[in-house]
């Protein structure tokens, strides 16, 4: 094989099908096809330029550029690339992008914010990955007076259903009599966990919004507007995921 053969389950998940374990059982179970022939052999080394891959369900795997995508999520936008229940994605939102791109991570429906997609699947997977602790700032709108022991017990840790969350970093920005402007970075990757976090100390969420991904700021891009990163973010994003 060429050098640039690598394995088969590695080039799947690169191509954003699935995590590399559940690529495995893809192939294992006898979906894949390539140049027309099953393939079920994990270790198995293709050259996605040289072999035509096709996966059952998901269509052929192209080699494409990597690209990479800084979006403001809109509320009421599912953080998928296909919804079965009909509702609007973010691939909805982005338009005119040819690549088959998919989010880095998940925002939820009522959660606004920056958001990245890419078709770099090695990307995608070094930053998902908890051991990196990658840093995910919000502000969100809570209601009530949030007090300074609130804000102790929110960075220090707060007791959910499923475990202790790790230290954060809080901070109140707009005080007020009803609802309570906080500043929140966390590293975990829990679902809803800033949500949560608030409602555990009573002060639920009225709105919520990421700000802050790693170094990457949302800055002045607009609510529902995308931008390509350049390539200078993109290499700090590799060193941030602990690639070359």
């Amino acid at each position: 094989m060429e050098e640039r053969a690598e394995r088969l389950q590695k080039i799947l998940a690169q191509a954003g099908v699935a995590s590399r374990r559940k690529c495995e059982e893809i192939i294992t179970s006898g979906k894949v096809r390539v140049n027309g022939t099953v393939v079920t052999e994990l270790g198995t080394k293709v050259d996605p330029a040289q072999d035509r891959i096709e996966v059952e369900g998901y269509g052929p795997i192209e080699s494409e550029r990597k690209v990479y995508f800084m979006l403001n999520k809109p509320r009421g936008v599912v953080t998928t690339a296909h919804d079965p229940q009909g509702r609007k994605t973010v691939l909805d939102v982005i338009e005119g992008v040819e690549e088959r791109i998919y989010p880095v991570g998940r925002l939820d429906l009522d959660t606004a914010g920056l958001l990245i997609l890419t078709n770099d699947g090695a990307l995608a997977n070094g930053l998902m990955h908890p051991r990196h602790e990658i840093d995910k700032t919000y502000r969100a709108w809570v209601k009530g007076v949030v007090k300074s022991d609130v804000v102790k017990l929110l960075s220090k840790g707060v007791e959910l259903e499923d475990g202790v969350t790790a230290p954060a970093k809080v901070r109140v920005l707009e005080p007020g009599d009803s609802e309570t402007l906080l500043e929140i970075t966390i590293h975990e990757g829990r679902n809803r966990q800033v949500r949560r976090m608030c409602e555990a100390v009573g002060h639920p969420v009225k709105s919520l919004m990421r700000i802050q991904y790693a170094f990457l700021k949302l800055g002045p891009l607009r609510y529902g507007d995308f931008r390509p990163l350049t390539p200078q973010e993109v290499e700090r994003l590799y060193a941030v995921a602990g690639l070359r």
